[in-house]
């Protein structure tokens, strides 16, 4: 990337920097101004990965749900003063007999998102083993506990939402991770995973408020 477009991913994201760390980032040598950015999504099944990349790409929400067989693959290109990103996201579905294609999603991921339905703990108990596999294939992806269907999560008792929160917020410590609460058929936090991811992946400052508290959509990513 050339001095310029970096600059200006700096200036539009607040950065404190502009060092091109990950070496996953893939630069068009061809348009300088160029940046693909690949984005891997893995979890148990029917837990909104294939909603939540339809969103984001399209913005657009279907409450059919149509199973993920194998890998889905979409593109959402943006444009940042004078460079274009784009986002390569990978959706593996949730489906054991899927495990043998994590690595056509993991490999050369720049982040990697690991779902899970707060709505359904034992998806949340299922993280372990997807983080540890999906390692195996890449150690440098920059890692995201998301959990899903956050409105639905926001209608359970008080203590039911506090002992996931506390469960999570222990799993993306120990992860070294970013935690986020999202929900697609609410449109809360969508976008702000990606810009994070974006903010992350050039090691820039973001400005977007954490939130910590339970019972809220959980947002926090600073200092993991």
């Amino acid at each position: 990337m050339s001095h310029s477009a970096s600059s200006s991913i700096s200036a539009t994201l607040t950065a404190s920097g502009s060092s091109l760390s990950n070496p996953n980032l893939e630069i068009s040598n061809e348009e300088k101004n160029s940046v693909v950015i690949k984005v891997g999504m893995v979890g148990d099944s029917q837990i909104g990965k294939t909603s939540l990349m339809v969103k984001y790409v399209e913005g657009s929400f279907d409450e059919d749900y149509i199973q993920t067989l194998g890998v889905n693959f979409m593109e959402k290109t943006i444009s940042v003063r004078r460079t274009t990103i784009t986002f390569s996201i990978w959706d593996l579905g949730g489906q054991r007999e899927f495990v043998n294609m994590l690595p056509l999603v993991c490999n050369d991921a720049v982040a990697i998102l690991f779902m899970f339905d707060l709505s359904r703990k034992s998806t949340l108990n299922s993280v372990k083993e997807w983080y540890r596999q999906a390692r195996g294939f890449n150690k440098t992806a920059i890692p995201f506990l998301i959990g899903t269907k956050f409105d639905q999560f926001a209608t359970f008792p008080r203590d039911e939402q506090e002992e996931i929160t506390k469960q999570a917020k222990r799993f993306a410590r120990a992860m070294h991770a970013s935690l986020i609460f999202c929900s697609t058929s609410a449109s809360i936090n969508v976008q702000k995973i990606f810009k994070i991811v974006l903010a992350k992946a050039f090691d820039l400052k973001c400005v977007i408020p954490e939130i910590e508290g339970v019972g809220e959509p959980i947002l926090i990513y600073v200092d993991v």
